[in-house]
């Protein structure tokens, strides 16, 4: 079973796995991040709560203990500014990434960060050959991080993966990178 390490870097950010430790600060990111992110997570259509927030980390807990899914918190300064996660895709050797930061760290190449620290320690595992990153085509934001990284394009899917949010148009846009392209790019 893969396993990814607890924390990952890429200064200035800091990934690492959450904890119940980390519900309130989780909940006021979230609570302020929410209106940000309504457009473009399904998720973000009910306010969040103590209660939500601690359940999802101890489903990602779960899930983290079982290997198929690894969420991270992303971190500046020792402060929670968004979330990312990897999943390893069932049946394939393949791996999803997302990520969202909350409205005062957009623009600041933190998730293009957190990303490059997740590609570097999805490819140290051997049964991995390539990553995907999924967005909507109403949101170019998030796709500039897979440009960036050297991804390609490999598809636009209709009807999405997810269920439609307010700020999308229900075009997926998936984009790949492959072990190969990863390795001849000189990232990590």
């Amino acid at each position: 079973m893969a396993r990814l390490p607890a924390v990952l870097s890429k200064p200035p950010v800091v990934l690492r796995r959450t904890t119940a430790v980390d519900v309130d600060e989780m909940l006021l990111v979230i609570e302020e991040s929410v209106e940000h992110l309504r457009p473009w997570m399904a998720w973000a259509a009910e306010d969040p709560t103590a209660e939500s927030v601690r359940a999802h980390i101890a489903r990602c807990d779960d899930d983290w203990d079982r290997g198929v899914d690894f969420a991270y918190a992303i971190t500046v300064d020792s402060r929670i500014v968004g979330r990312c996660g990897t999943r390893f895709l069932a049946g394939t050797r393949g791996v999803e990434m997302g990520y969202w930061l909350h409205p005062d760290a957009v623009g600041r190449g933190i998730a293009t960060a957190a990303t490059e620290a997740m590609l570097v320690a999805v490819f140290a595992l051997p049964d991995v050959d390539w990553v995907e990153i999924v967005h909507d085509t109403a949101n170019p934001r998030s796709g500039a991080i897979p440009r960036r990284l050297g991804f390609r394009e490999v598809a636009r899917v209709s009807p999405p993966q997810e269920p439609i949010t307010p700020g999308e148009d229900g075009v997926d846009v998936r984009w790949r990178l492959t072990r190969t392209d990863f390795l001849a790019s000189g990232l990590g």
